[in-house]
């Protein structure tokens, strides 16, 4: 886990970070199992990388202000640019695999900016930042649009969701984002939708979460598809009767550790009539359609 004030990594088991002497989150334990610890605030302290340093301003709407020097640069996702100097260059770069990317409606190429300069970027949407600092060699898996930037030195890629019920079910989306810092260390910025809650698994152990609410990962944790029946304690067929009922949904992510894992309390849903099964995340299988027949982002 990462300390909410500096980002900087905190040793298991600390009460303080060591690097900023901030307070560290306490988990609630029931028996032997902890809950997700709750992301407090968007980082307050200045993220510093080189000659960039990275600030996190506003609350209901953060932007992530940047300070550009000559040797760091940033690439970003598309539409999320607020306001930068004249003197910050933007251009562009291509991602591998391009090819299965524009067929699944996902973008092809993502923006970048050079400094030296001010520049700026907001999700415009509710929610709050979270920033990642990932040493060399250190993976994150990020579901699809919801990163907003990180530095030149972390390398982006993405995987096609594993097994057919990932695929048709997990509605996490067709391609999950996997980001990997090179030979350097480098900062990963996300936004999380509402509020950002953090668990760490430990070997083994399991946790099923609605499909839209998972945010990111640890590489090394695993993703698999459940219905509620197969989650147990959920109630058996009264229990999945229960949740066609109450609008939740009737596929469930299972995450399983060792790894850390980022939820967000807040997910996007169309409205839907009163008591309507409410599916969480997006349609894999509509994702397939609206690449090849609607707009493009």
């Amino acid at each position: 886990m990462n300390c909410p004030s500096c980002q900087a990594a905190l040793v298991p088991g600390a009460k303080f970070c060591a690097t900023c002497g901030a307070p560290v989150p306490a988990a609630t334990q029931v028996g032997a199992y902890t809950e997700p610890v709750p992301e407090t605030d968007n980082p307050k302290e200045p993220i510093t990388l080189g000659d960039m340093t990275i600030k996190v301003e506003g609350e209901l709407v953060p932007v992530v202000d940047v300070e550009l020097g000559r040797q760091q640069t940033v690439f970003f996702e598309h539409h999320i640019l607020l306001w930068k100097q004249p003197a910050v260059t933007l251009g562009f770069m291509g991602i591998r695999n391009a090819g299965k990317r524009f067929f699944a409606g996902l973008q092809i190429f993502i923006s970048t900016a050079r400094g030296p300069g001010n520049i700026s970027f907001s999700r415009e949407a509710p929610g709050q930042i979270v920033a990642l600092r990932l040493a060399p060699g250190q993976s994150v898996d990020v579901r699809e649009h919801q990163f907003l930037l990180a530095t030149s030195s972390i390398d982006y890629d993405f995987y096609w969701q594993q097994g057919l019920a990932n695929v048709f079910l997990s509605r996490s989306g067709l391609f999950i984002d996997r980001f990997t810092a090179q030979q350097s260390e480098g900062v990963l910025l996300l936004h999380g939708y509402g509020n950002v809650f953090e668990k760490t698994l430990a070997s083994g152990e399991q946790l099923d979460v609605e499909p839209g609410a998972w945010l990111w990962k640890d590489a090394n944790v695993r993703m698999d598809t459940v219905s509620v029946l197969q989650s147990q304690g959920a109630g058996g067929l009264l229990g999945a009767l229960g949740a066609l009922v109450g609008g939740a949904a009737l596929v469930l992510n299972r995450f399983t550790g060792p790894g850390r894992l980022g939820l967000q309390s807040m997910t996007y849903h169309e409205p839907a009539r009163e008591g309507a099964q409410q599916a969480g995340g997006q349609s894999n299988i509509g994702n397939v359609l609206g690449s090849l027949f609607g707009d493009r982002q």
